[in-house]
């Protein structure tokens, strides 16, 4: 690139002393100018000591150390706040990234001016052959799906492509995209936070890249996962489709949105021993219980048409 932009990464983290290491060498071992970017750890009231440690084995990132316990979407947030790049990255701490990782996402948004978002292929920490996404995708359903999940990593994905939208645990976003689109909402408190701001981002004609040389491991659920995931995840997917999804869309496709919640509902239901599963049924009902105030948030620009949102549909 003859141009190196600034970038901030935003790693917000709660209670993940032990995570941190790994990925913070990782990003102090990255190929882009070390003086083009910054780190940025927002800690979201952790009680390990996640502050103390920072400041005594890595005094090169910066802490924003919130008062009390937010969220995932809140300590995000303030770590954008606080950033200074024209890229804004946002990197879960549980993950561990190749050296030409950020160079890739960069480059991506670089060459493709139109791109508001950069998805990187991530692979599974422990099956470093195995995928976990390479870009996010949006079903007819209204369920998102990580493309290529659990599939091995055979060089299958490995050409640039315009995907709905990249998972938020390793996203690359151009700060005028970000802020035209109102960054995270945090309403959604944690999960599909990123799902939303892809809809957002979308309406409003900023594309999304993936970047298949932005390579990241990831653990998956070393902070989340569970019952807090499956409530989350349950309710929140009722709300994106209220808030995000055009009528026209919706009158296409309401039939499959119905049977997958259904789907989902009765398989919770079959699965009615299982703590996962009772919550992600209170999360559904919750959903719903929502939607009237979901509803009135449909306020968000479509600057393109319901078409292009359709070939985005899988």
């Amino acid at each position: 690139m003859s141009h190196f932009p600034f970038v901030s990464i935003v790693i917000p983290t709660y209670n993940g002393r032990a995570l941190l290491a790994v990925c913070l060498l990782s990003l102090r071992a990255q190929s882009y100018p070390a003086d083009r970017f910054e780190v940025i750890v927002v800690d979201d009231a952790s009680s390990d000591g996640t502050v103390e440690y920072l400041a005594a084995e890595f005094p090169w990132a910066r802490v924003a150390a919130l008062a009390q316990n937010s969220g995932f979407i809140a300590a995000c947030n303030a770590g954008v706040a606080a950033a200074q790049g024209e890229v804004l990255v946002l990197l879960n701490n549980d993950t561990e990234a190749e050296p030409g990782w950020l160079a890739a996402l960069v480059t991506a948004l670089m060459e493709h001016p139109e791109a508001g978002s950069a998805a990187s292929k991530m692979l599974l920490f422990d099956r470093r052959d195995t995928l976990h996404t390479a870009g996010d995708t949006m079903g007819r359903n209204g369920i998102p799906r990580n493309r290529g999940v659990w599939e091995k990593d055979a060089g299958q994905y490995d050409q640039d492509r315009w995907v709905f939208g990249p998972c938020g645990g390793a996203a690359a976003y151009r700060r005028e995209a970000w802020q035209q689109a109102g960054g995270l909402d945090p309403a959604l408190w944690m999960y599909l936070e990123d799902v939303d701001l892809a809809w957002r981002l979308q309406r409003l004609g900023w594309r999304s890249i993936y970047a298949p040389e932005a390579r990241i491991y990831h653990q998956l659920s070393a902070t989340g996962g569970g019952v807090l995931a499956s409530y989350f995840t349950g309710r929140n997917t009722l709300w994106v489709i209220a808030r995000n999804w055009p009528g026209a869309l919706l009158r296409r496709h309401w039939r499959a949105i119905v049977a997958a919640q259904l789907r989902i509902a009765w398989e919770a239901m079959r699965a009615w021993r299982g703590e996962a599963a009772r919550a992600r049924l209170r999360g559904q009902l919750a959903g719903l219980l929502g939607l009237p105030r979901a509803w009135r948030q449909r306020s968000q620009p479509l600057n393109v048409s319901v078409d292009y949102l359709e070939s985005l549909l899988k």
